[in-house]
């Protein structure tokens, strides 16, 4: 009989929340040895951007944070409703293949479907085949096939 996947309460992140979601990108960036500024200039940072209604952070939490989905939604000529841009998707790395970032996901289609969002686009880097994998089994498509290293933009429609 198959494991049920763990379930982490998904939520969307106010400003009280901005500490958090700043180590969490803090995390994000020196995992992947990636310059960064501080996880207290991203709270400070993310303190701004949760109080308007064109960003939007998801948070994973059970006991603790276990990651976070970060969105910014801008007007388009091309549809009615938003276009979302899929910005940052983290899980702590010990709490990795647990269905964390399906849940994110998934609840960032709810609440983008709910603003009459018209697709999302997710930037991954053309070597890294595991997220790219990852997006495409959540329906995404790549719209930028090639074969020189670089970064592919993928979306996925409402």
């Amino acid at each position: 009989m198959a494991e049920e996947p763990e379930t982490f309460e998904v939520r969307r992140a106010s400003a009280a929340d901005a500490p958090v979601v700043g180590r969490l990108l803090y995390d994000f960036n020196t995992e992947f040895e990636t310059p960064t500024p501080s996880a207290e200039e991203f709270a400070a940072r993310f303190e701004h951007l949760l109080v308007r209604e064109d960003a939007l952070v998801l948070l994973a939490e059970r006991e603790e944070a276990a990651g976070f989905g970060y969105l910014t939604l801008r007007p388009t000529p091309y549809g009615d409703g938003p276009l979302a841009q899929l910005e940052e998707l983290y899980v702590r790395p010990s709490l990795r293949d647990r269905g964390i970032g399906t849940q994110l996901l998934e609840a960032a289609f709810v609440e983008l479907a709910e603003r009459g969002a018209i697709e999302m686009h997710i930037n991954v880097d053309e070597v890294d085949t595991d997220t790219r994998r990852f997006y495409e089994r959540h329906g995404f498509v790549n719209i930028q096939p090639g074969t020189d290293y670089r970064m592919l933009c993928y979306l996925r429609e409402f």
